[in-house]
């Protein structure tokens, strides 16, 4: 059954408040003309608790304790718009000109890349895929973590079993080595998918991004387009804070964060767009240019 918010009191003050706290715990901005549709989406979370109206809810969510609707919150609200060699290019940049540079400074230690928002996992098992055909993993330690907030994107992912749509720009040769067809679905192979952790973590929660932002890589691609200014400032002071220097931070191609004052500087790298943290940015950048250039 479809429940329509129109139908549990969403009046103006009521979205006004409901708003801000989604914005406050999530990070997540929707305007006035945005709200009805994400209401109609908690809608059902609502009636399932037993509340008549938004109010009721909103005071469950904002006094009580209650880390596991939040949880369902996040779990309507998530956009899970991805699939395998999304944006390859900036992925290809990683792994062929930074990595080199990573495993010479981080030896005998692993090299770690965390990428979050992963969604389902297609993301990190493109980086993943990229790491085993140049034989990255043959020559050194990695650690790929992924992270959601969604608690429902993430089981998706330690399950790797994936259909059709997230294959959409994957070439035929990788799919039939990496995976297995079984009916519909595709399942990751063992050996790849074990190379990639998974947990859920909200990029609001400062404790919990502090415990994986201390690595040279994250990968935070196309979610800020979801974030006020302001939420994204919290997220990136929240990288700055712990991550190695330099550090490199990815972006989705349709975001940005020239318009703000952050730690980090924009460079091409590889022929893809970064930001580097810390007084090493550039000597960094330098490095692994140069290291770039004696590859080719």
């Amino acid at each position: 059954m479809r429940f329509r918010a129109d139908s549990l009191g969403l009046a103006g003050s009521v979205t006004t408040i409901f708003r801000d706290l989604l914005h406050e715990r999530l990070g997540l901005a929707y305007g006035p003309q945005d709200f009805g549709q994400v209401a109609d989406r908690l809608a059902p979370l609502v009636v399932e608790r037993g509340f008549g109206s938004f109010m009721d809810y909103y005071y469950l969510l904002k006094y009580d304790n209650a880390p596991e609707e939040w949880a369902r919150v996040m779990d309507a609200l998530s956009v899970q718009e991805t699939y395998f060699w999304r944006e390859i290019d900036q992925l290809r940049a990683v792994v062929d000109v930074l990595v080199p540079a990573l495993v010479r400074a981080a030896e005998p230690r692993p090299v770690r890349i965390w990428s979050v928002p992963c969604a389902t996992g297609e993301e990190p098992l493109s980086v993943a895929m990229l790491l085993d055909q140049a034989g990255w993993f043959d020559r050194a330690a990695f650690e790929i973590a992924a992270s959601d907030a969604s608690p429902a994107a993430i089981a998706r992912a330690r399950a790797g079993r994936y259909r059709e749509r997230s294959f959409r720009n994957l070439p035929p040769g990788l799919r039939e080595r990496y995976f297995t067809r079984e009916g519909a679905e595709w399942i990751v192979a063992p050996g790849l998918h074990e190379r990639v952790t998974f947990d859920v973590v909200n990029l609001m929660d400062t404790e919990a991004v502090a415990r994986h932002a201390s690595v040279p890589v994250i990968l935070c691609r196309n979610v800020f387009i979801y974030f006020s200014d302001q939420s994204i400032l919290r997220a990136v002071d929240g990288f700055a804070r712990t991550m190695h220097r330099p550090g490199y931070l990815c972006l989705g191609t349709s975001e940005s964060l020239l318009r703000l004052t952050t730690p980090f500087q924009l460079r091409e790298i590889g022929g893809a767009f970064m930001y580097v943290l810390g007084d090493e940015a550039q000597r960094g950048h330098h490095a692994v240019a140069t290291r770039a250039r004696e590859r080719t």
